[in-house]
């Protein structure tokens, strides 16, 4: 007997909302899985780590199915700040972060060794820019793709980047990763470093948003992760 799919919650990263799953949503449907998506107040708000736990775990609580969270680039940091969740069987994460208790994104935000020269930091907005999206973060994506993208960027709230992590829910579920070869934004190499321990671990020759330019694979990436759990 075939095992139902769990319902899978996916989780935007800096800067995005739901919008960024788009290309991934009609694949997941069309291959038998239920997915929601979450918009993190942190984009284009001052809120921080906190609120975007809170508004995973509204989502979680919305339906008791079994879920299996995904979580990519600083969505990796809100799923562990609330995956742990009774009705999560499972993290998975995409060229995501993944920090423990306490850890924070910067603890500087006017530290050249802590911020990228590719994010501009506006203190009176109290947040932060994506600048060279094109280049850093849809590098392998179509140029429709990346023009719509673009598009629908927003202000990053310093508090998500400064507000530190107070639960690691990959200490307490499996987790999966999935290593992006060409990022340029999170270096394979420290995404590497990101996945150890995890139960199931993938590479994919993409940049920083394979859901946009591989949605298919990152598909079947999920299967496979979520049968390890």
């Amino acid at each position: 007997m075939v095992e139902p799919l769990p319902e899978l919650v996916l989780v935007h990263g800096a800067w995005h909302g739901a919008w960024a799953w788009d290309r991934l949503l009609p694949v997941l449907a069309e291959r038998g899985w239920t997915a929601s998506t979450v918009d993190l107040p942190s984009s284009g708000s001052k809120a921080g780590v906190a609120a975007d736990g809170e508004a995973l775990r509204a989502r979680l609580e919305a339906t008791p199915a079994p879920k299996v969270v995904v979580g990519h680039s600083y969505g990796g940091t809100v799923i562990t700040q609330a995956g742990a969740h009774d009705t999560v069987v499972g993290l998975t994460y995409i060229c995501a972060a993944r920090p423990d208790v306490g850890d924070v994104v910067w603890k500087d935000p006017h530290s050249p060794d802590e911020v990228p020269h590719w994010i501009r930091v506006d203190d009176h907005a109290e947040a932060c820019f994506a600048e060279d999206s094109a280049k850093v973060l849809y590098n392998d994506c179509p140029a429709e793709v990346v023009d719509a993208a673009q598009a629908r960027l927003r202000g990053q709230s310093l508090a998500s980047f400064l507000e530190p992590v107070t639960a690691a829910a990959w200490r307490e579920r499996p987790y999966a990763y999935l290593i992006c070869e060409i990022d340029n934004c999170v270096p394979a190499a420290s995404q590497e470093d990101l996945a150890e321990g995890a139960c199931h671990i993938e590479r994919i020759e993409a940049g920083h948003s394979p859901f946009m330019s591989r949605p298919a694979e990152v598909e079947e990436f999920l299967r496979r992760a979520v049968s390890s759990f």
